[in-house]
């Protein structure tokens, strides 16, 4: 009799799909997944987390195809048996996006930043449909939005960490040792001696001394990276020295923890402005005054921007 031959386990064929995918054999790869989550519905042992996991890399492959649809119903299905799933979020929201569906990858990208703040992918969508969704609709775009899901905090705070484990660089891939994992949310310590750094500060601003508050800033961040005012402070800092590209950058990392914050958004217009980014600046004055229509800051700045 022939010998029977082995069939390969859901977690081999997983396996396989991962190594076709890193050498960019995505069809190669959609096909070891579509075995492997065939080969786990059949098993006695079917995890919801490792089905959702094999549909979210299937999902990957699928994106790297430009197959949008199939991708997000992956996702979809993912996000059901593992919710608020950081990878499915990030991919269905790139889907959305190469679909032009902004509001839709918008909302993906917060949902995400709910999770963990430090997504550099999530941060970077997230200005994208901000930007346009502002001239798609005008600077009252927010309000065509569908509600954006509220992540419980126990939810939250084990992702996060998830993410964070997951996001953990290898040795071989960091560069100059400057490649840094996502971190979980900061401790009760952190925080406190992130505050105490932040009013430091405060102080040295007060005293015209940009410079050195910059610096007090910056290690207050290191303690905790979720302090939108003290983007928004060091932003400050940043255009009094004429540092308009850092001013920007830290309004945007505020702008996507807060999208209605005031102070960023006009903060970023002034920084905007000195690049030469008229547009730009206009429509950060325009959102910020649709939150604020008789800031008299704002509505000055626009009036001379609009001049030139």
């Amino acid at each position: 009799m022939p010998q029977k031959h082995k069939s390969r386990s859901w977690s081999e064929l997983k396996q396989a799909g991962n190594e076709c995918f890193k050498t960019g054999q995505y069809g190669d790869a959609t096909n070891f997944y579509n075995q492997a989550i065939k080969e786990l519905e059949k098993s006695n042992k079917k995890n919801p987390e490792d089905l959702a996991i094999l549909y979210s890399n299937r999902a990957a492959s699928y994106l790297k195809d430009g197959n949008c649809g199939e991708c997000i119903k992956d996702c979809n299905v993912s996000l059901e048996l593992s919710p608020f799933n950081v990878k499915s979020l990030l991919r269905r929201a790139a889907a959305y996006e190469a679909l032009e569906r902004y509001r839709l990858a918008y909302i993906d990208y917060k949902t995400a930043l709910q999770i963990d703040c430090n997504i550099t992918a999530a941060q970077d969508g997230t200005n994208r449909m901000t930007k346009a969704l502002t001239e798609a609709d005008g600077p009252s775009w927010r309000e065509k939005l569908p509600p954006i899901p509220t992540v419980p905090l126990s939810v939250k705070e084990k992702l996060s960490q998830t993410a964070a484990g997951a996001a953990q660089p290898k040795p071989t891939e960091q560069q100059n040792g400057t490649t840094k994992p996502n971190k979980p949310a900061p401790s009760e310590k952190d925080v406190k001696k992130a505050q105490a750094l932040k009013e430091e500060g405060n102080a040295l601003v007060k005293k015209g001394e940009h410079k050195k508050a910059i610096e007090k800033y910056s290690q207050s961040l290191k303690h905790n990276p979720t302090e939108v005012t003290t983007y928004t402070n060091r932003a400050l800092c940043y255009l009094s020295v004429k540092q308009y590209r850092d001013a920007v950058r830290d309004c945007d990392k505020a702008l996507t923890m807060d999208g209605r914050n005031v102070k960023a958004l006009y903060r970023r217009a002034q920084a905007h402005r000195e690049l030469q980014n008229l547009r730009a600046c206009v429509d950060d004055l325009n959102s910020l005054l649709k939150e604020e229509p008789k800031n008299g800051a704002a509505l000055k700045l626009l009036q001379e921007v609009q001049k030139k």
